[in-house]
């Protein structure tokens, strides 16, 4: 989840803020699926949150990188058994920040992998947890990531922009990365009041009030600098 400020995430890492770490400057079937289930979940299932996705392999030992959506990257591995979205039950049995500057970003270890071709293999898989198992948000400020991936963009004149690709968190803080409607590349925008100031989730909708040059492309590199 996220929550905006001056609000503070909470320490379960289930739940983000609205930004989690920025000041203020995945699915739809009737059913649950069951845990130990035979074969790929529903491609959007309402009763399911995503919590991360697994990355490419890293290095020889089972190792595996992992990109996390709770508030507290680690606290992944606190919810026990995650679903894997081919149905598998997918254990974390040591978790450790990937070298760089986003704090998303895992390196992971999984129950029963022990050697790059099984790590190789949960490239690209997403995990999820019951929705019941994270409890309910407590205001409006806060949120799952995931239910805001998909949702409209709004300015504040009820222009439609684009839509939300992601939630993603480089260092600053959380930032709404933006899916042109016209096309194009993505942007990104501060995840705080003062650029997103409605979110509007039953709506499937967030109301932005984005400078002037938010999908502008970026301009030259300046000139070096004389030694």
């Amino acid at each position: 989840m996220a929550r905006r400020p001056p609000s503070t995430p909470h320490g379960d890492g289930g739940r983000r803020a609205r930004p989690g770490r920025i000041g203020e400057t995945s699915s739809t079937s009737a059913h649950r699926p069951k845990p130990d289930a035979d074969g790929p979940l529903p491609a959007t299932d309402p009763s399911l949150v995503q919590m991360g996705e697994f990355g490419r392999a890293h290095g020889l030992n089972g190792e595996i990188r992992l990109k996390s959506y709770t508030g507290i990257p680690q606290a992944i591995a606190s919810y026990g058994p995650l679903l894997g979205a081919d149905g598998r039950r997918i254990e974390l049995t040591d978790v450790r920040q990937a070298g760089g500057a986003s704090p998303d970003l895992l390196v992971v270890r999984v129950k029963g992998v022990a050697d790059r071709t099984g790590a190789e293999a949960l490239n690209r898989l997403a995990l999820y947890l019951p929705r019941e198992r994270l409890g309910t948000t407590q205001d409006e400020d806060e949120f799952f990531t995931a239910d805001l991936v998909g949702l409209d963009v709004i300015d504040t004149t009820g222009t439609h922009l684009g839509t939300v690709a992601d939630v993603p968190n480089y260092g600053g803080g959380d930032l709404i990365e933006i899916k042109p409607a016209l096309g194009g590349a993505t942007a990104l925008l501060p995840f705080t009041k003062a650029f997103v100031p409605n979110l509007d989730i039953a709506g499937g909708r967030i109301v932005i009030d984005p400078p002037e040059d938010l999908f502008a492309p970026a301009g030259p590199r300046p000139p070096e600098e004389p030694a």
